[in-house]
């Protein structure tokens, strides 16, 4: 009774307010009846009552069309009820089977999202672990760094590191006969090594010892002015060094007429190569070379090169002794294969003897098993073989082992 029957407008209008609308008009009409009854003169009663009863009977038939068409209305609004509340049912249906399908998507794409942000800090973890292993690494190393540094800047400590690198590498590129670490001279000096050449008896001086100071201060120099300063000084310790070792290491007729500075850091050999190719230039013509660790291992290489040549022609008369022998064995077995062949042809001959024999005499079995008896001519009487016409043997079948 509460729904809506028309809309006048945007009011909607239902059952009770029509009814009441209807009931309104009703007693309208009546009291307008009425006040035309009270008001009337000259009119008949019989035509106003059967007025009044027409009108009540026009507002009967109204007022059952209006109850019909409300019940018709409420049938209406009961069925659309019934039609909404079953959509309503397959709409909250369809929802949440839609909310299900959702949640279920959501939650995959949820525990998806979950493994790929844990494989993505697992990953992460490990790289950083890989970081700081790294860091670890770079803390190790800077801290050797400026250990290394530190033993740089102490000159014996210096100097017992260009040593221990020179004889790393003299060790390893040498036999233990071919080298010699603080060799002693006849003027008794001790070169830090002495490396022998093969064929030679004066022996190749190296020099471990090399003025890093300069160098150090020529690389920290900030002003132009410094900078020459500091080139002065590396020049000259550079030249009093390889003067020191031309006068110790270079003895005439006992040493090679050359001698070796080891210069531990190949920085520091290419900077003097770069800035001081004069210093270069000098020290060659003193006959001292000045070398990286690169160029140490070159040298090496060289040495060995050298040994194997000169162990090679040691090795030369051996070989070609051995040679001579081995020409004389395969003479000695071509003679022993032609004695062994005459002995072949010779069994081959006895053997075709034989053969004629045993012919023979299967013939004489046969005309035995035929008894083919026949009276044989006389055989003329032949010589006694003589020892010239024995078949002998030059020679055994194997001949001596020599």
């Amino acid at each position: 009774m509460t729904d809506a029957l028309f809309f006048l407008g945007t009011h909607a209008v239902t059952a009770i307010e029509a009814l009441a609308g209807v009931l309104g008009a009703l007693v309208l009409v009546l009291l307008l009846l009425l006040a035309r009854r009270s008001g009337g003169r000259g009119e008949d009663a019989a035509v106003l009552a059967s007025e009044q009863a027409a009108r009540a009977d026009a507002l009967e038939a109204r007022l059952r069309d209006l109850a019909r068409f409300q019940s018709e209305t409420s049938g209406r609004v009961q069925a659309m009820t019934e039609v909404m509340s079953q959509r309503q049912s397959e709409l909250a249906r369809a929802v949440s089977e839609r909310l299900d399908s959702t949640s279920h998507r959501l939650g995959e794409s949820f525990n998806t999202a979950a493994r790929a942000t844990h494989e993505s800090l697992t990953t992460l973890a490990e790289r950083l672990l890989l970081v700081e292993k790294a860091e670890r690494s770079l803390t190790d190393l800077s801290s050797q760094v400026l250990s290394l540094r530190d033993t740089l800047s102490n000159k014996q400590a210096r100097g017992a590191f260009g040593q221990a690198r020179m004889e790393a590498i003299v060790a390893d590129g040498l036999p233990k006969d071919s080298f010699a670490f603080q060799y002693t001279l006849s003027n008794g000096k001790r070169p830090d090594c002495a490396i022998f050449l093969p064929g030679d008896p004066r022996p190749l001086l190296v020099d471990a010892k090399f003025p890093l100071e300069a160098v150090t201060a020529f690389r920290e120099a900030q002003t132009p002015e410094g900078r020459r300063a500091a080139g002065t000084r590396l020049s000259q310790d550079v030249m009093r060094h390889v003067t020191d070792v031309a006068e110790k290491y270079l003895v005439p007729g006992e040493t090679q007429d050359i001698a070796i500075i080891f210069v531990p850091s190949e920085s520091v050999h290419a900077e003097l190569h770069e800035h001081f190719d004069a210093v270069i230039q000098r020290a060659f013509r003193a006959r001292v070379v000045l070398v990286s660790p690169s160029l140490l291992m070159l040298a090496i290489q060289v040495v060995q090169a050298i040994a194997k040549d000169a162990r090679m022609r040691q090795q030369a008369d051996a070989i070609r002794r051995e040679v001579g022998l081995l020409v004389g064995d395969v003479t000695r077995l071509r003679e022993r294969v032609g004695d062994l062949s005459k002995h072949f042809t010779q069994v081959g001959d006895d053997v075709s003897r034989v053969m004629v024999s045993a012919d023979k005499i299967a013939k004489r079995g046969l005309r035995l098993e035929q008894l083919e008896f026949e009276t044989p001519p006389p055989e003329p009487t032949r010589p006694p073989p003589s020892a010239a016409m024995v078949p002998q043997r030059t020679a055994p079948l194997h001949g001596p082992a020599e």
